[in-house]
């Protein structure tokens, strides 16, 4: 500095964490129905260590009957929209997604919805 040959040294470091997202509640059991009526939840997605917007997809199970067809009996939908916003707080903002099932087949499930970002974490 002002034509002083001294060197300077500058050490950065820093941690980066993966975006993830949590879930209230976290896991989702929805009552049993006659064949033909929806039942449906509501759930709220709650990012983390999101930096910059980004949407979120998910993947449904399809679930394979006795006589071998196969049936996604689910359906989502983010009534507020799927974007990962960060607030002016610096904190992501939740999301809101209501989950319905509905089959014309007797069928049980136990499977995973895979909610996935862009960037697919």
């Amino acid at each position: 500095v002002n034509d002083n040959p001294s060197q300077y040294k500058i050490t950065l470091s820093g941690t980066l964490k993966s975006p993830k997202l949590n879930f209230d509640p976290p896991f989702l059991i929805m009552m049993p129905v006659p064949l033909g009526v929806e039942t449906e939840a509501d759930i709220n997605i709650i990012p983390q260590d999101y930096l910059r917007q980004s949407q979120i997809h998910v993947e449904l199970p399809q679930i394979e009957l006795e006589d071998g067809d196969r049936i996604c009996p689910f359906s989502v939908q983010f009534p507020g929209g799927q974007d990962v916003v960060l607030s002016s707080d610096g904190k992501n903002n939740q999301l809101s997604c209501h989950i319905s099932f509905r089959s014309s087949k007797p069928v049980s499930v136990l499977g995973n919805m895979c909610f996935i970002d862009e960037e697919e974490n």
